[in-house]
């Protein structure tokens, strides 16, 4: 079976200006390496634009209405949120193709599936948009999922920054297991070890904070000690991913030092838990990454775990800075429905 690579250039007209971080040469990056570089088992797949039925499952009406409204123009949102006059279609198609990708899963039309997008989505908030986001296309992919008859779904989001917007929209429920690891003291400020979810979602978000400087190795350790436990625990029908790349070491606004082998190495562990657990139901949905090689390399490595011809294991040792986001997490989880992952 095949990989569905679910994206369209239309995205590219997403230009929130000429000093942007999220330009649109993060896309034709990726797109042009996978020019030179095809990947057997990779079938591209065009995106279609999300409905507002859609959308409200996961938004309110409100910002649905708002973000509609500046569509064919203009408009900043907050000081790093910005419309440009396709915006508001560039993030509809996002949305769609989110969606569609885990359709594509769930019907048996591709083995896994990666949907390749900007703007990203996982700091928009159920009210409104922030962080470069405007809809929360991973949010919206988790509901789709849930909607066409799944039980339990989990999202893995390894963005440098913690995905405040899909954690609030799922800490209150028990359907979906939120996992974000991410540097901790950074934007937007949340994602801190205590916060594990409120009322029947309790125990089903994970933070795991890492401080700058952190490798491949610390990543790995915490997927062995925290991640995949966990997941084995939880028993997830489908495995989501919020795949940012800003954690890669030459990123500008990122201080973590991960590196191609450690983002292959983590597609290799979800892609052999999604194996073990859903039946291989696995789909990516792009974030962050702002340094336009390592992202298009980091990417095209990711594909080539999901396709079949790679499989990356994580560098050995773990340092203080690891040991202590994974001893924090256990400790906030101890009294949890995952029973600390044991």
């Amino acid at each position: 079976m095949t990989t569905g690579l679910f994206t369209d250039e239309t995205m590219l007209l997403h230009q929130p200006g000429p000093m942007h971080p999220e330009s649109p040469a993060r896309l034709r990056g990726i797109l042009d390496l996978l020019q030179r570089s095809p990947l057997a088992g990779l079938e591209t797949q065009p995106a279609r634009a999300a409905t507002a039925g859609e959308l409200t499952k996961t938004h309110d009406v409100a910002l649905v209405n708002d973000l509609q409204s500046h569509a064919g123009r203009s408009a900043q949102l907050d000081e790093d949120t910005l419309m440009s006059p396709r915006s508001h279609e560039a993030a509809l198609l996002a949305a769609g193709a989110s969606i569609d990708a885990v359709a594509s899963v769930l019907s048996g039309r591709f083995k896994n599936a990666f949907a390749l997008v900007r703007p990203p989505g996982h700091h928009a908030e159920k009210t409104h948009a922030m962080g470069f986001c405007l809809f929360n296309n991973i949010a919206l992919a988790a509901e789709s999922a849930l909607s066409a008859g799944l039980k339990r779904v989990a999202i893995v989001d390894f963005d440098v920054h913690h995905g405040n917007g899909t954690q609030h929209l799922f800490e209150g429920r028990d359907d979906v297991l939120f996992f974000s690891l991410h540097q901790g003291d950074f934007y937007p400020g949340t994602g801190l070890v205590h916060e594990i979810g409120t009322g029947k979602g309790t125990g089903y978000t994970l933070n795991a904070p890492l401080r700058s400087g952190a490798t491949d190795a610390d990543v790995g350790a915490v997927f062995n000690y925290v991640l995949l436990p966990a997941l084995h625990r939880y028993r997830p029908e489908m495995i989501l991913v919020s795949a940012g790349y800003d954690a890669h070491t030459a990123d500008p606004l990122g201080e973590l030092d991960l590196t191609e082998r450690g983002y292959a190495a983590m597609i290799s562990s979800l892609h052999a838990a999604a194996d073990s657990l859903c039946q291989g139901r696995l789909m990516l949905a792009l974030e962050g990454g702002y340094d336009i090689s390592a992202l298009a390399n980091s990417v095209h490595a990711s594909l080539e775990v999901l396709t079949g011809g790679r499989t990356d294991t994580f560098p050995s040792g773990v340092s203080t800075n690891a040991r202590n986001s994974i001893l924090s997490t256990r400790v906030a989880h101890r009294a949890s429905p995952l029973g600390a992952f044991t």
